[in-house]
């Protein structure tokens, strides 16, 4: 059975999924370009993978949009995105809170209706190792 080991960014909260993730979906969608406050979040989704908190069980907030199935769980200390059962039946992992290597690449983009108008081909931009100068 494989095991996966992540964490916050602070180092609080660590936690184990024990088992395979089915699913890698990129999402644009609205709701997940505010809670990461990117174009898009990446999760990992499982219907059969166990998620075991390690240390830091206290220190996680879980925040569930009033209408909606959207969901996010998150470190009160740091605020990174955690694992989250929210949604009954299946676990989203946000990609990356795993410290041990991702094990699949995405699957798809979902909800590309939503994109917002500057998430354009990356491949076309310059690339830095580290912050400009």
């Amino acid at each position: 059975m494989k095991q996966h080991i992540g964490s916050c960014l602070c180092g609080t909260v660590k936690f184990e999924v024990k088992g395979e993730f089915d699913s890698f979906y990129l999402c644009h969608c609205q709701h997940c370009q505010k809670d990461t406050g990117s174009a898009h979040a990446a999760n990992l989704f499982s219907q059969s993978a166990q998620l075991k908190w390690l240390v830091g069980q206290d220190a996680i907030s879980t925040f569930t949009l009033p209408g909606t199935r959207h969901s996010k769980s998150f470190c009160n200390l740091c605020g990174s995105a955690l694992p989250n059962t929210e949604i009954e039946g299946l676990l989203v992992v946000p990609a990356g809170c795993l410290d041990s290597k991702v094990p699949l690449e995405p699957t798809a983009h979902i909800f590309t209706s939503s994109k917002p108008c500057w998430d354009i081909d990356q491949t076309k931009l310059p690339s830095f190792e580290k912050l400009p100068r």
